[in-house]
């Protein structure tokens, strides 16, 4: 079985895992109801999705 003959460096683990960060979720903008939506999502506000009204939402 291969091993590893020396340890690899903290800066060389630094560089491999230098995009494992969290990234932040991209926001778009619903055209119906102009409330920030993450995309590729339902509206939580309007409850449409590309131009379709797919969930029903309760109306205060």
């Amino acid at each position: 079985m291969a091993v590893p003959k020396r340890k690899h460096s903290n800066s060389r683990s630094g560089k491999r895992r230098s995009h494992h960060r969290i990234k932040p979720r991209q926001l778009t903008y619903c055209p119906q109801c102009s409330s920030p939506v993450p995309t590729h999502v339902v509206c939580p506000k309007c409850g449409s999705y590309q131009g379709r009204y797919t969930v029903e939402t309760a109306q205060e």
